[in-house]
């Protein structure tokens, strides 16, 4: 293994690795492989993200947001030596940009945080979600809950503060590893796949539109 990304990424010591995965036979599990073999086929991003024909809106949604899930979480392991409390006292995407934090527990009001302790709770918060049976059902025929598209708004629109903030404060850090590329896809991968179902307000896109 020379990549350098992938041995950041496979290092056991890492505290971001993928916590969801499908269970092989079920329907998810296979739509799961669809997308994959789309994307290992080189096909276009932009077809790729397409609700296949037949297919249930909401499990190719879920099966997407557990993706981005896993890959945002290794990205950001990899650069997470180097985004510390003295590093990124706040959670920003530039000087214009700042996160705050909300939760229903502990930060009822929007905390300034620094960005290693925001990425701890949203990580957390997104697995809680994802790994809730009445919001992610497993069960092929149970139903989504009627909030389910509202609570993946949530949670895409906080991944999508983490690329802002990789990009912005640690790409020089990507860059040395040598995933530009790899990382570049991942995120072309998402915006496609949000703007696709309008899953992201625009204003939330607008650290990263040049």
């Amino acid at each position: 293994m020379s990549n350098p990304f992938l041995k950041q990424v496979f290092n056991k010591d890492k505290t971001f690795r993928p916590k969801r995965k499908f269970e092989p036979g079920t329907q998810r599990f296979e739509l799961h492989k669809r997308a994959q073999a789309s994307l290992n086929a080189g096909l276009d991003l932009k077809l790729a993200v397409q609700l296949p024909p037949g297919e249930e809106l909401h499990d190719w949604v879920a099966v997407h947001v557990v993706d981005f899930f896993n890959r945002v979480n290794l990205i950001y392991g990899t650069i997470s030596d180097g985004c510390t409390e003295r590093s990124c006292p706040i959670m920003s995407g530039g000087p214009k940009y700042e996160y705050r934090w909300q939760d229903e527990h502990r930060f009822r009001k929007p905390t300034a945080l620094s960005a290693p302790q925001y990425m701890d709770l949203l990580m957390d918060w997104i697995e809680v979600q994802i790994n809730n049976e009445d919001v992610f059902p497993t069960n092929v025929g149970t139903p989504f809950p009627k909030n389910f598209l509202q609570v993946v708004k949530k949670i895409l629109s906080r991944l999508f503060r983490v690329f802002v903030h990789v990009y912005i404060h640690h790409f020089d850090r990507i860059a040395q590893l040598g995933s530009e590329a790899h990382v570049n896809t991942c995120y072309k991968h998402f915006y496609y796949f949000v703007r696709e179902f309008g899953l992201i307000d625009t204003k939330e896109l607008e650290p990263l539109i040049n």
